[in-house]
């Protein structure tokens, strides 16, 4: 037996494994080879030369750099010193055939390891290249292209172009058909290389609402009209204003350009940033084209309401391009703009007459602007005259109802006839320097009640009541419009 305290304290809790019978040896001191290897075992030798710059490991790492890079030049065979290589000797016989079947070209040509696709010399190269029997391919009818020359660039004969041209000229006019419309074609067999080859088959989207088909049934083309069922009711959103009437509208699904003609049509009754609140309810109705194959047209505008809880605001755009109320009753409001993009050269009121010489009222504005400038109608209306008159040279007078009329002279060419209704911003003309006049311009003319009065300064209110036949249809339509449901596109 023996105690604890006879050999040592250090064993932790009597745990520790003993050693009988086996003297304890010291260690032995490193040497200084040792002791010099463990030093440089611990330094650095390529330490990061972007980090701790300036340091003593900086120093040394710069050093071993420098140090390696030259004895890199030292070493240096040059470069006008040639360094021999070995070649190795050409491969033949079975030694050829074999790399040869292991390398790129027999997998190029469809083989899956090589070794049993390789050509040897029994193969015989073919004179020519066999031709695909048909070719499938599209084209695509470019801004201002032609139909007929698109066909042709895509390999069809003059012959098969112009046959296919007429026969889809029967059904649609070539020049209605869209830019960006794709026709596939189908190429057939051909004789030999030095002709093109036949038209087997053509298709494409001649309308929104039409596809027309071309095959070739006994050597000769045939057409194949397929119609497209086409689902025209419109498209009705409604919602709350919120604090912004145009986001609003956008997250429900408006198109920008409709909530755009939403707003200017509102802006006629109200102000929009002042009169709409939070809790209106917007009424938006479009005219909207659904195809039976899922594509979907939308169109414009057609009606634009607003539920003020105390107050509804219910306008119909109607066949003049007026907004009508929903009782068919239209009123417009605001300034005339210039008919005509230019500067005015002579004011409203007494002038020197530039050609006559004396001074005399000037009952209009002229309007400086080049030759052959388009001239808009201020307001909408109905042509009462045009034709030559004196000294307004070409001349077009519209009415505008409420007793205002509008005169636009010296026209270089009319583009209205007499008795026609014109809407408002319609070319009615083109500038020029007919009657007495010293140069292109426009000399516009606005009368009330018969006296000429000054444009610039004249503001216009005029209403409008459809009757007769006309107020039905526009009941009809109104009654048709809020009939959509919402969500119904």
């Amino acid at each position: 037996m023996f105690l604890r305290s006879d050999h040592g304290s250090d064993q932790a809790g009597g745990t520790a494994t003993l050693s009988f019978g086996r003297a304890i040896m010291p260690l032995a001191e490193p040497r200084t080879i040792d002791r010099l290897r463990d030093a440089i075992a611990r330094i650095d030798w390529a330490p990061d030369l972007g980090s701790q710059i300036g340091s003593l490991d900086w120093w040394r790492g710069a050093a071993t750099c420098a140090a390696l890079c030259t004895a890199t030049w030292m070493l240096a065979p040059g470069f006008d010193t040639s360094i021999m290589g070995g070649v190795p000797a050409a491969l033949d016989g079975t030694a050829w055939d074999e790399a040869r079947a292991q390398s790129i070209a027999p997998l190029a040509w469809g083989a899956d390891t090589g070794h049993h696709m390789a050509a040897n010399d029994l193969v015989v190269p073919l004179a020519e290249r066999p031709e695909r029997p048909i070719i499938e391919l599209a084209a695509t009818l470019g801004q201002g292209d032609n139909f007929t020359r698109v066909v042709q660039r895509a390999g069809v004969s003059e012959g098969d172009a112009s046959t296919a041209a007429k026969l889809i000229q029967g059904a649609v006019v070539l020049g209605d058909i869209k830019p960006g419309t794709q026709i596939d074609m189908t190429l057939g067999r051909r004789a030999n290389r030095n002709v093109a080859r036949p038209l087997e088959a053509l298709s494409f989207r001649a309308r929104f609402d039409l596809n027309l088909t071309l095959s070739r049934a006994g050597g000769t083309l045939k057409l194949l009209r397929q119609p497209i069922a086409i689902d025209h009711t419109p498209a009705r959103f409604q919602g709350l204003a919120g604090r912004s009437l145009y986001r609003s509208a956008r997250a429900a699904g408006v198109p920008a350009k409709i909530v755009e003609a939403y707003i200017k049509a509102m802006a006629t009754r109200l102000s929009v940033g002042r009169d709409v609140g939070a809790g209106d309810t917007f009424d938006i109705v479009m005219e909207q084209a659904r195809a039976a194959t899922g594509e979907v047209q939308l169109g414009s505008l057609m009606f634009a309401g607003l539920d003020q809880g105390r107050k509804k605001v219910q306008l119909v755009k109607w066949e003049d391009g007026q907004w009508y109320e929903a009782s068919g009753q239209t009123e417009r409001k605001g300034m005339m703009g210039l008919p005509v993009a230019g500067h005015i050269t002579s004011t409203f009121g007494l002038r020197r007459h530039p050609i006559l010489g004396f001074t005399r009222m000037h009952k209009g504005l002229d309007i400086g602007a080049p030759w052959g400038s388009p001239i808009h109608a201020a307001m909408a209306g109905i042509v009462q005259f045009a034709g030559r008159s004196s000294g307004y040279g070409n001349f077009v007078k519209l009415a505008h109802g409420g007793g205002i009329g509008t005169g636009y002279g010296h026209m270089s060419r009319i583009a209205v006839r007499p008795g026609t209704r014109v809407a408002a911003g319609q070319i009615i003309g083109y500038v020029g320097s007919t009657g007495m006049s010293t140069g292109p311009h426009l000399h516009w003319e606005v009368w009330k009640n018969g006296v000429a009065v000054n444009p610039r300064s004249m503001s216009f209110s005029s209403m409008a009541q459809l009757s007769g036949q006309a107020l039905r249809a526009f009941k009809a339509r109104v009654a048709t419009l809020l009939a959509v449901k919402p969500g119904a596109h």
